[in-house]
C-alpha cells in the first residue's frame, strides 16, 4: 500500500525528529518518539552486534549512557529514506546514516551506515516500535 503524501511526510518528520533527539541528547523528545516496547539493535560492520535493547526505558538508558561519554556535537545525517512498505497502522522505512562530530576542533565523519525503523501509527502520530542500525564501521 502506497502511503497518502502527508502520512509519508509524518512519517519523515518522525525520523528527523529521531536524529535530532539523538543529536541534542534530548531523553523527553526521543521518548515521546518510541513505542513503550521499542526494540534497538545495532550491528557494526556485519560482525560485532549490540541489544537488542527491549523497551523504551532501555533505550532511553542506552542513549543517556553513550550521550554521557561522547565529545564535541555529534550530528545524525538521515538520507535517502525510502519506504519498504507501509499499512494504515504500521510502517517500515530506510535511511543511510552520515555521522558528524565536531570533536577535536574540526568536523568529521565518524560513522556510515543505515537505518531500517519499523513505525506504527497510534494515537494520531508515527513512533517508533523498532531500530536497526548497520554501521559500517567502529565507530
Amino acid at each position: 500500500m502506497e502511503l497518502d503524501p502527508a502520512e509519508w511526510l509524518a512519517i519523515h518528520q518522525t525520523l528527523a525528529r529521531y536524529a535530532f533527539a539523538l543529536d541534542h541528547g534530548d531523553l523527553m523528545a526521543l521518548k515521546d518518539l518510541l513505542t513503550k516496547d521499542t526494540v534497538w539493535t545495532a550491528s557494526i560492520a556485519g560482525e560485532a552486534e549490540q541489544g537488542p535493547f527491549l523497551g523504551r526505558a532501555a533505550v532511553l538508558r542506552l542513549v543517556r549512557d553513550a550521550t554521557k561519554t561522547q565529545t564535541g556535537q555529534r550530528r545524525h545525517h538521515l538520507t535517502n529514506v525510502v519506504s519498504h512498505r507501509a499499512d494504515a497502522d504500521t510502517a517500515v522505512a530506510s535511511a543511510y546514516l552520515m555521522l558528524t562530530s565536531n570533536a577535536g576542533g574540526s568536523v568529521a565523519v565518524t560513522a556510515t551506515g543505515f537505518y531500517t525503523f519499523t513505525l506504527q501509527h497510534a494515537e494520531g502520530q508515527w513512533r517508533i516500535a523498532k531500530v536497526f542500525v548497520g554501521l559500517d564501521d567502529a565507530i
